[in-house]
């Protein structure tokens, strides 16, 4: 949940009565935005919460995974590491003073201009349930997971990571068609179980292959923000960005996982 100050606060999932708490420790008259994943029951929970606040309220869903367009647990495409920008983005412009219709606009903007797509080479275990969630060989990876483990586009032999990569840039340039000579965010997400250094490997084949494509790649971030649990696994996350985007995620920011410019 990032907690941006009046007003306008954000907040992205748990149940209706945590968000119901949430809603009431920080609204402060200029109403509140929830940024909500793509996934069925986050966007149930948020509907909820939303019938039952009386405060003014509006909601962004983010859609950035272009590895499945509908699944299982999802009608559209599934919101993943790229809610992270959103929420950032859209945080700084509530700590302005921005109304809710702005911080609304500039979310969704932000959500169209961002693509994401991951890769795992494990499962992941849920405690409550206490085995891995999907069966995958050692010598295999799911191409287009989803962020709790759901399936992706093609279960794969193991490949290089070069060639992981260009077919993750690959489908997310097809998507976004971002304007060349544009300025981009490229973020590198771990999944939990992947090396620090080994998503820096993945970042730098990643940036060679947009700046192939005449892309500049002027923001970064490489960490493990939008994670699954103890999955092994990456992905990969372009947003293009305008100037906009850029002062609000350039901004001062103090919380659990972003901090800069303080």
């Amino acid at each position: 949940m990032l907690d941006a100050a009046c007003p306008g606060h954000v907040f992205t999932s748990p149940t209706p009565d945590q968000m119901m708490a949430a809603v009431e420790a920080v609204e402060c008259g200029k109403g509140v935005l929830f940024i909500v994943k793509n996934y069925a029951g986050d966007v149930m929970n948020f509907e909820m919460a939303a019938e039952m606040i009386t405060c003014d309220h509006a909601t962004v869903l983010t859609s950035d995974d272009v590895a499945v367009e509908n699944s299982t647990y999802t009608t559209g495409r599934r919101g993943v590491a790229g809610t992270v920008i959103v929420e950032k983005v859209v945080g700084s412009l509530a700590e302005t003073g921005a109304d809710l219709a702005h911080c609304k606009a500039l979310g969704e903007r932000v959500n169209q201009r961002t693509a994401s797509m991951g890769v795992a080479l494990s499962s992941c275990t849920v405690p409550a349930a206490g085995r891995p969630t999907f069966d995958i060989g050692d010598n295999e990876l799911e191409m287009g997971v989803g962020i709790h483990g759901e399936p992706g586009r093609r279960r794969e032999a193991m490949r290089p990571a070069d060639d992981i990569v260009r077919d993750l840039v690959t489908a997310i340039l097809h998507d976004l068609r971002p304007v060349e000579g544009s300025e981009v965010l490229l973020m590198i997400n771990g999944f939990g179980a992947t090396p620090l250094m080994q998503l820096y490997m993945l970042y730098h084949s990643a940036s060679k292959l947009l700046a192939a494509h005449g892309l500049k790649v002027t923001r970064s971030l490489v960490g493990n923000y939008t994670t699954a649990l103890d999955m092994a696994g990456a992905s990969v996350t372009v947003c293009e960005l305008d100037e906009e985007i850029k002062r609000h995620w350039d901004s001062p920011v103090h919380t659990a996982a972003l901090r800069w410019g303080m």
